[in-house]
């Protein structure tokens, strides 16, 4: 089995090859506790439901995933892609259970029943196209979460059953992979098909392996309306120009007569009064002492956290370390940083007694 070190050469080599680039900007504080996959079989793509900013934290705090494209194109580096992320949930695949020990997962962010933008689609058919190669995959090994995901019994549903969630439903349809560069998909239900799982959602099978395409007819169509806020100045991927972007045609309009000048009496002439312009006051810059250190913004994410230049990730809270054991005895000091309960607490403020397990701990370098 490779080292961490070799992988991560062989992932930069690889990812160059291919224009790739990477941000780890929200790199998981999970990565260490993480074990590395026996094997890749999958690549699971989701739809988040949900804005960037929010998913972005989200998946970095939990380390549910391994990357994350959000509308400009990033690609996100959230897990290292040879461990295990927790994307999948229950879920099943020709058999396998826990389709987290053998797949790679991509968040989009995105709707599962809308489009995604160019900037999206363009990304991601370099990122498969890249880890087909590394894993040696096919197309038809490129799933939705839509395709593994699957529920328990329940008062509506007897047996084990696909339809729970129709998460990245979109990346079934024919329109959709074509802009990512994939030409086929799987043609059946395996684990329905051997009666393992029943088909809870017609209409999602009918997505999934049927000839329902709801991303074709919007493909060439101009944008509705202009994008805001992380999507502005971002084409979307069924392009064009809005038509409310387009100048209006003037209507030609006939030529009033002018009214005839006002007699108006010439001012005397402006005594020209020289102001002499004072040369702009020198910049002083002061030194600063020895020995003075310089405040900084106080994190408030886990990702800011995590990016901060003066302290390392010491470890998790867990049975076998505590905090004590993970930041020695600065564990109660105002350096020392916890990401407990969605927030950050310094050491001096944190009550050891409700600190719960999974806490990040961040000690100074």
């Amino acid at each position: 089995m490779r080292t961490v070190a070799a992988a991560l050469f062989a992932f930069g080599m690889a990812g160059s090859a291919f224009g790739l680039t990477f941000s780890d900007r929200f790199r998981s504080p999970r990565n260490p506790e993480r074990r590395v996959r026996s094997s890749t079989t999958l690549v699971v793509l989701h739809t988040t439901e949900a804005g960037a900013r929010s998913s972005l934290n989200k998946l970095c705090e939990r380390g549910e995933c391994h990357y994350c494209v959000p509308e400009n194109g990033t690609v996100y580096r959230i897990v290292d892609r040879e461990r295990v992320a927790f994307h999948a949930g229950r879920s099943m695949w020709n058999g396998q259970e826990d389709c987290d020990n053998f797949s790679v997962g991509i968040e989009v962010v995105g709707h599962h029943d809308e489009p995604l933008t160019l900037k999206q689609l363009d990304a991601l058919k370099e990122l498969l196209a890249w880890l087909k190669q590394i894993y040696k995959l096919t197309d038809a090994q490129i799933v939705t979460h839509s395709q593994v995901a699957y529920g328990a019994p329940n008062k509506w549903q007897k047996k084990n059953h696909r339809g729970r969630k129709r998460c990245g439903m979109l990346f079934a349809m024919a329109s959709v992979r074509a802009k990512m560069g994939l030409s086929a998909r799987p043609k059946y239900d395996p684990d329905v098909r051997a009666r393992r799982l029943v088909q809870a959602d017609p209409y999602l099978s009918s997505v999934l392996y049927g000839k329902v395409d709801t991303m074709a007819s919007r493909i060439g169509k101009p944008d509705p309306a202009p994008s805001k806020g992380i999507l502005a100045g971002v084409k979307t991927w069924f392009g064009g120009a809005s038509k409310t972007d387009k100048p209006k045609a003037e209507t030609a309009k006939t030529p009033e007569k002018p009214a005839p000048p006002k007699q108006v009496a010439k001012p005397p002439p402006e005594k020209k009064v020289v102001v002499s312009t004072p040369a702009p006051p020198k910049t002083v810059v002061k030194a600063v002492p020895a020995g003075t250190v310089q405040k900084t913004a106080f994190p408030k994410t886990l990702a800011e956290l995590h990016a901060l230049k003066t302290h390392k990730l010491a470890g998790v809270v867990d049975a076998k370390h505590s905090a004590s054991k993970l930041a020695g005895k600065a564990w109660n000091g105002a350096t020392t940083y916890y990401f407990t309960r969605g927030k950050v607490v310094t050491g001096d403020k944190v009550d050891a007694r409700r600190l719960e397990k999974g806490a990040c701990v961040y000690v100074k370098k």
